[in-house]
C-alpha cells in the first residue's frame, strides 16, 4: 500500500514536468537533446513505477486469496461441528422422550399401588373392628366360663366355645397374615416413590444438559445405581413353595418367557427372568441391548446385581453363585452383532464363591461362534475398585466388571457399549466385542448370558 501511494504521488508529478518542458519547447526555436532525453528518463520511471506497482496488487491478490481459503476451511470445520453437535442434540432428546415415557409409566404404577394399598387399609380397619369385638365376645365367655367353671367344676367345656376359641384364632392369624401383607405393600410403596423421584431427577438434569457439555472420560467414575424396577406382573410370587430355579417353574406348567420369583437353597427370595428357548427353560444372568445402563459399576453393585428385568441388567454374583451351586450348570452366551447376525456358545463351567473372588472355570461344549474365553483356567472377577490380589490388573479404559486370566483380552460383555459410529479401534476394543482365537473381532450390539441346570428333572 505504501508503494501505491508513492507511485501514485510520483505519477502527477512526472506528468506535470513533461508538460512544462513540452510548453517549453514549443517557445523556444531550436529544441535541444537535451530535453529529449529527460523526457526518456521521465518515461522510464514512470513505467518503473507502474512495474512496481503491477508487483505489489499481485502479491496483494496472492494473500488475499490465502486468507479467503482460510475463512472457507474455518467454515468447513465449523459446518462439521454444528452437525456433530446436531446429531449429540437428537440423541439427547429421544433419551428424554424415553425417560418421561417411563416417569409416565411408574406414575401410573403407582397410582395402582396407592389404590391398592387404601383397599388394604380399610379391609385392614375393618378386620381390626371384628377383631376388637371379637376379643369383647370372648372375654365375656370367658368369664362366663369361669363362672362355670367355678359353679359346676366337673362340668366339660362347651363345644360351642371351643369352635368359637379355634375361629378367634383362625381370626388372629389372618390378621397377622393381612398386616405383613400391608407392611410390605408399604415397603414396595416407598421403594417406587424413590425411584420416580430418582428418574425426575434424571430427567430433569438430562433436559437442562446443554450438548456442548458432554464430554468422554477414559477414567472409572462413581457408577449411578439403577435398582430393579419391576414394571411387569411378576408371576409365581407365594409365601410357601417358591421354585427353586426357572426350570422348576417350566416344569410346574409355566411356560411363558417372564419374570418370576425364586428361592435356592439356603438362600432368600429374589426375582430372575426366565427365558424360554426351544422349549427349555433358561435363567437370564445378564442382558445388553441398547446401552440404557451404565455397566461401569463397583464391586459391590457387581456382587447383588443391578439393573431392570424387563432391560439391560446384571443378576449378581451372589444370586448366580446361589442358584449354580444347586446343581451343575451350562452357561450360554448369545451374540447378536450390527448386521443382525445371531451367534451362541455354550459352556460347561463351575463359579466358586465370594472367597474366590467368584473364580469361574469354563469348557466349551457347542456354538456357532469361535471361542474366545480362555478354557480350563480359573478366570477371577474383577472391578475397576476391587483388583484381586496376585492377578493381572486391566487399566482403567477397560471399564465394566468381567472375569480375567493373566491379561486383559477384547472379549468384555460387561464393557462400554459402543455404537457403530465408534470409528477407533482402541475404543471398539474396551467396548462390547468377542474376538475369537484366531484372531477375529465381533462388533456386539446385544448380549445374553443365561444357564441351566444339566439335569433338569431334579428340579420337580
Amino acid at each position: 500500500m505504501f508503494t501505491i501511494k508513492l507511485l501514485l504521488s510520483i505519477v502527477p508529478l512526472v506528468i506535470s514536468s513533461t508538460i512544462d518542458q513540452d510548453n517549453s519547447s514549443f517557445d523556444s526555436l531550436s529544441p535541444e537533446p537535451k530535453s529529449r532525453f529527460a523526457m526518456l528518463d521521465d518515461v522510464k520511471i514512470l513505467a518503473n513505477g507502474l512495474l512496481q506497482l503491477g508487483h505489489g496488487l499481485k502479491d496483494f491478490v496472492h494473500k488475499t486469496k490465502g486468507q479467503i481459503n482460510d475463512i472457507f476451511q474455518k467454515l468447513n470445520i465449523f459446518d462439521q461441528s454444528f452437525y456433530d453437535l446436531s446429531l449429540q442434540t437428537s440423541e439427547i432428546k429421544e433419551e428424554e422422550k424415553e425417560l418421561r415415557r417411563t416417569t409416565y409409566k411408574l406414575q401410573v404404577k403407582n397410582e395402582e399401588v396407592k389404590n391398592m394399598s387404601l383397599e388394604l387399609n380399610s379391609k385392614l380397619e375393618s378386620l381390626l373392628e371384628e377383631k376388637i369385638l371379637l376379643q369383647q365376645k370372648v372375654k365375656y365367655l370367658e368369664e362366663q366360663l369361669t363362672n362355670l367353671i367355678q359353679n359346676q367344676p366337673e362340668t366339660p367345656e362347651h363345644p360351642e366355645v371351643t369352635s368359637l376359641k379355634t375361629f378367634v384364632e383362625k381370626q388372629d392369624n389372618s390378621i397377622k397374615d393381612l398386616l405383613q401383607t400391608v407392611e410390605d405393600q408399604y415397603k414396595q410403596l416407598n421403594q417406587q416413590h424413590s425411584q420416580i423421584k430418582e428418574i425426575e431427577n434424571q430427567l430433569r438434569r438430562t433436559s437442562i444438559q446443554e450438548p456442548t457439555e458432554i464430554s468422554l472420560s477414559s477414567k472409572p467414575r462413581a457408577p449411578r445405581t439403577t435398582p430393579f424396577l419391576q414394571l411387569n406382573e411378576i408371576r409365581n410370587v407365594k409365601h410357601d413353595g417358591i421354585p427353586a430355579e426357572c426350570t422348576t417353574i417350566y416344569n410346574r406348567g409355566e411356560h411363558t418367557s417372564g419374570m418370576y420369583a425364586i428361592r435356592p437353597s439356603n438362600s432368600q427370595v429374589f426375582h430372575v427372568y426366565c427365558d424360554v428357548i426351544s422349549g427349555s427353560p433358561w435363567t437370564l444372568i445378564q442382558h445388553r441391548i441398547d446401552g440404557s445402563q451404565n455397566f461401569n459399576e463397583t464391586w459391590e453393585n457387581y456382587k447383588y446385581g443391578f439393573g431392570r428385568l424387563d432391560g439391560e441388567f446384571w443378576l449378581g454374583l451372589e444370586k448366580i453363585y446361589s442358584i449354580v451351586k444347586q446343581s451343575n450348570y451350562v452357561l450360554r452366551i448369545e451374540l447378536e452383532d450390527w448386521k443382525d447376525n445371531k451367534h451362541y456358545i455354550e459352556y460347561s463351567f463351575y463359579l466358586g464363591n465370594h472367597e474366590t473372588n467368584y473364580t469361574l472355570h469354563l469348557v466349551a461344549i457347542t456354538g456357532n461362534v469361535p471361542n474366545a474365553i480362555p478354557e480350563n483356567k480359573d478366570l477371577v472377577f474383577s472391578t475397576w475398585d476391587h483388583k484381586a490380589k496376585g492377578h493381572f490388573n486391566c487399566p482403567e479404559g477397560y471399564s465394566g466388571g468381567w472375569w480375567w486370566h493373566d491379561e486383559c483380552g477384547e472379549n468384555n460383555l460387561n464393557g462400554k457399549y459402543n455404537k457403530p459410529r465408534a470409528k477407533s479401534k482402541p475404543e471398539r476394543r474396551r467396548g462390547l466385542s468377542w474376538k475369537s482365537q484366531n484372531g477375529r473381532l465381533y462388533s456386539i450390539k446385544s448380549t445374553k448370558m443365561l444357564i441351566h441346570p444339566t439335569d433338569s428333572e431334579s428340579f420337580e
